[in-house]
């Protein structure tokens, strides 16, 4: 066994600063070759109750790493104790397989938080390990990694409110302060969000599959009881006058021409929850934390399905159409749980429009305008085009009542880009509010309605982290449109 211990030090004595990086936080380097019995690491976690994992190695070079968390969780299971306790690492390492997370120890504290949290639930907790510059490695608690971060997050609060009350600052730390926030802020969206997926996976998606699976053999049961008593009433057309009543009673023609009804109705609602968790899961996609080729169409219609109850009619009867023109597009490779995120902000405020525009329409009979959305014109065209919005009357089933509508469009463009156009036929905006809606913090909404970082983070995603473009072209009166540009790899 080869051993090197960092002590632990408190991490509210650490002087952090918004760009520290995990070289700055305190770790664990203990080593144990592959050779070494499971006893003796059992005996080792024993001796450091606080030591998360165990750094394997063989021949002197890394190889992988054990969390206490897997062993314990692992040794806990009947006769795993026995079967293993006197064998060699390598033998409980092959059987686990575990997946260790490598991160450079020259990542930020920010980053490599926001990249840890966006691991499967399975592996959130467990500990990182840090690659050296001298090529060797380290452990790094995930709570301490947590406990970092948090006070980065009230130093940044600290000093973005100290630079807020200092007008002497310069604009280029405050927007640096504000990112930090912004990104800090998400990062625990994404926390919340990767519990309530895991949640939804444990407690629903289990259930109904289990449900689902057994629907057909119910279903194939009950034909089978059917068949007999088609049996039975053939051979025995004159049954006793008990079970005659018994079949008047529960009216046994219309139970067998009901009850496969029921079963299909039960496996169409079984089939909408599992389309609904895999929406979910697709959506917020916390176990993709690289880039990977994906399907954009996917991504919004699961968006969509997600908000489809804001979408709904209203008890004065006002709905809100989604009408999808969507091209031929090819898989685009991106980090697509930040990429749905951008969807959700958009089409959220193109309802947050639309909602207002119902309150605020005066006549029943008003017209609405719709932003005209020209597929297969050149963008420079298209600019053109939409600065000019057409004015559509648009009926609902006959009566002139104004129809509520966001228009999603997309299509592969000869340059290399996809592109996504979003478009509501809301009351617009004026030309100095599309000038700031991509500032944090910056937003139109009442208080406790809005944060004003939707769009910003929005825009970083598209333009800081996939080299797209996001562009906003609105009007007073002429709806909103964003366009959004994203290289099909990026």
């Amino acid at each position: 066994m080869i051993s090197h211990t960092l002590e632990k030090e408190n991490i509210v004595q650490l002087k952090l600063n918004l760009n520290s990086s995990l070289q700055e936080l305190p770790g664990w380097e203990i080593y144990m070759d592959l050779n070494s019995s499971v006893e003796e690491l059992a005996k080792l976690f024993e001796q450091k109750p606080l030591l998360p994992g165990i750094l394997l190695v063989q021949d002197q070079h890394y190889v992988g790493m054990i969390s206490r968390r897997k062993f314990y969780e692992y040794m806990s299971r009947p006769y795993s104790l026995a079967l293993f306790s006197n064998k060699p690492i390598e033998k409980l390492y092959n059987w686990l397989q575990p997946e260790s997370f490598i991160i450079s120890e020259n990542t930020t504290i920010v980053e490599a938080t926001q990249i840890a949290i966006q691991r499967s639930s399975e592996l959130v907790y467990e500990p990182i390990v840090v690659a050296l510059e001298s090529g060797k490695h380290r452990l790094i608690d995930f709570h301490q990694l947590l406990l970092a971060h948090s006070q980065i997050h009230v130093l940044t609060l600290a000093q973005l409110q100290q630079a807020t009350e200092q007008s002497r600052i310069a604009t280029t730390n405050l927007r640096l302060l504000q990112d930090n926030h912004a990104q800090l802020v998400q990062n625990e969206k994404m926390v919340a969000l990767g519990k309530l997926v895991a949640g939804v996976a444990h407690e629903i998606n289990n259930p109904i599959n289990f449900i689902a699976g057994n629907l057909d053999y119910a279903n194939s049961y009950i034909q089978d009881l059917l068949a007999l008593i088609n049996l039975y009433q053939k051979y025995y057309p004159k049954p006793k006058i008990e079970i005659k009543n018994l079949i008047e009673k529960i009216d046994l023609d219309f139970l067998i021409a009901d009850l496969p009804k029921v079963l299909n109705s039960m496996k169409v609602g079984s089939k909408r929850i599992q389309e609904i968790v895999s929406s979910l899961r697709n959506f917020s996609r916390l176990d993709e934390a690289q880039k990977k080729a994906v399907d954009i169409h996917e991504g919004i219609d699961s968006t969509l399905l997600i908000l489809q109850h804001r979408l709904k009619e209203n008890s004065k009867g006002q709905g809100i159409t989604v009408r999808k023109e969507y091209g031929n597009l090819p898989l685009v490779e991106c980090y697509a749980g930040q990429l749905n995120q951008v969807f959700m902000n958009i089409i959220s405020n193109a309802i947050d429009a639309l909602e207002e525009a119902m309150v605020n329409s005066h006549s029943p009979f008003s017209s609405c305008l719709l932003p005209s959305v020209f597929i297969d014109a050149p963008s420079e065209a298209m600019v053109k085009a939409d600065s000019q919005l057409t004015r559509q009357k648009i009926s609902d089933a006959g009566v002139g009542r104004p129809h509520w509508m966001i228009r999603i469009s997309t299509k592969a463009l000869d340059t290399g880009y996809v592109e996504i156009r979003i478009a509501d036929n809301g009351l617009g905006m004026t030309e100095e509010v599309k000038q700031r809606i991509f500032d944090p913090f910056f937003t139109t909404k009442p208080v406790g309605r809005g944060t004003g970082l939707g769009l910003s983070i929005s825009y970083q995603i598209v333009v800081k982290k996939h080299n797209g473009f996001l562009e906003c072209i609105s009007a007073p009166g002429e709806g909103t449109e964003f366009v959004i540009k994203i290289p099909i790899k990026v």
